[in-house]
């Protein structure tokens, strides 16, 4: 039912969940053989819930790109972390979590080439063995600025600066070398997908650029400049017009809008924090009159979870979407 409505209003893609917290959102051969038996999260009936959408989705021509939303974020208290404390990485002060959109969270250090092995894995496993349209990486494929300061990443920058980690954590240098490593990563990953399906989208949907590098290491403009990305989706999560406006003409977007698809990903609510429809619609045209592409955070308050009545949110993406959107690939 959610595929065919989403048909009817004139959505192209839908991007599943496949790995939050400490769960695969599929059922995970992969992190089985890794002893890790909790990862695997299965629908109501002991399906396949990926699955399921994927065939739902391509019955009503909708596109489907799994999204690794959780990337190198995992919960402290999550089996993968109880097993391989030596895979996390830490701040100078030996802080092992930080604060996030889900709590205080811990990360998986993206120079240790282990991590690298296992997140890998399990993109290899959906690709495989899945029919699907693309993966997505969001600003969780990253690294919080002031992380790095275990014992691996400082002996691997020992080895090849011979210094150690500065104390600055926005020491231009320090800030270099760790986004160089995880760009590094992002490229060998793109070559192994690439070397079983070569045609499936590889998008990626960070927070703005200057933000994502300096704050979370994430230099998806280089990502982008090499190739490695082909579809970009930047979050503008605001909550007025104003300053939704004034991201839209940041340098970054309109590169990128000259070489890939380039999207906007709006914010259509959240559980305790509704988004009004003429919001949601004044975003949308704004992105349009641009040429930009939209997609929607979350599913649920597309008109579920939402002030107005559901009756009400339909018609206004029906108005917004009146013919069918041309997907560029």
């Amino acid at each position: 039912a959610a595929m065919r409505e989403l048909s009817r209003l004139h959505f192209n893609t839908v991007y599943p969940v496949v790995w939050n917290g400490e769960f695969t959102y599929y059922p995970s051969k992969y992190s089985a053989s890794r002893g890790i038996q909790s990862f695997s999260y299965r629908g109501v009936q002991g399906q396949d819930i990926l699955k399921d959408v994927i065939l739902q989705a391509h019955q009503h021509n909708l596109l489907v790109i799994p999204w690794f939303e959780f990337g190198f974020m995992t919960p402290l208290s999550s089996e993968l972390a109880r097993n391989h404390p030596h895979w996390l990485t830490q701040q100078r002060d030996g802080s092992m979590t930080s604060r996030s959109a889900a709590g205080n969270v811990a990360w998986l250090n993206p120079f240790h080439p282990e991590v690298q092995e296992f997140i890998t894995g399990l993109v290899m496993e959906i690709v495989d063995n899945y029919d699907i349209d693309g993966i997505q990486f969001d600003d969780h494929m990253s690294l919080p600025s002031q992380f790095g300061y275990d014992t691996y990443s400082k002996q691997l920058y020992l080895r090849e600066t011979s210094e150690l980690p500065p104390e600055n954590i926005q020491d231009p240098e320090w800030v270099r070398w760790r986004a160089a490593k995880i760009t590094a990563f992002m490229k060998d990953l793109k070559k192994a997908i690439d070397s079983k399906k070569n045609k499936i989208i590889f998008s990626v949907s960070p927070n703005y650029y200057d933000f994502a590098y300096k704050l979370q290491l994430q230099d998806w403009l280089t990502w982008m400049r090499l190739g490695i990305i082909n579809e970009l989706i930047v979050q503008v999560y605001r909550p007025d017009l104003k300053s939704f406006l004034s991201q839209l003409g940041r340098a970054e977007i309109l590169e990128a809008q000259k070489e890939i698809p380039t999207a906007i990903a709006i914010m259509t609510g959240q559980r305790s924090k509704p988004v009004p429809i003429k919001l949601i619609r004044d975003q949308v045209r704004a992105s349009q009159q641009r040429n930009l592409g939209v997609a929607f955070f979350y599913y649920e308050t597309l008109w579920d979870r939402a002030s107005e009545s559901p009756e009400v949110r339909k018609s206004g993406f029906q108005q917004l979407f009146a013919r069918p959107a041309i997907r560029l690939t």
